[in-house]
């Protein structure tokens, strides 16, 4: 089994076809939308590629358990489901750029 518990080994198994078949196939099977925006009661769905332009991305596919703690469950469809971008990194504790609401929206005189 490997070891996924190094930048270099991670970046080699997400550039690997296998990854890249198992990822196709959990979007398919997810219908190209965000399953946690879909709990939520939103629809986010993958972005359309327009001619001649960069396919922006949306959709991200989220281990439920992390490969560097569950290598044997790396392409196990089952640990896996399509989140948006901003879902995805929610999960990871990634949220860049968030405000701080006020505590009091008062007037100004």
């Amino acid at each position: 089994m490997s070891e996924y518990k190094t930048e270099a080994q991670k970046k080699k198994f997400y550039r690997n076809s296998d990854w890249n078949n198992l990822r196709q196939q959990a979007l398919a099977r997810d219908n190209y939308e965000c399953q946690q925006c879909k709990r939520e009661g939103k629809v986010h769905v993958d972005s359309i590629k327009v001619q001649g332009k960069r396919k922006s991305v949306e959709l991200n596919v989220h281990h439920k358990y992390e490969i560097e703690h569950y290598p044997q469950l790396a392409l196990v469809l089952d640990n896996l489901e399509t989140l948006c971008l901003q879902c995805h990194n929610k999960m990871h504790d990634r949220v860049f750029g968030a405000t701080k609401q006020k505590k009091w929206d008062d007037e100004m005189w």
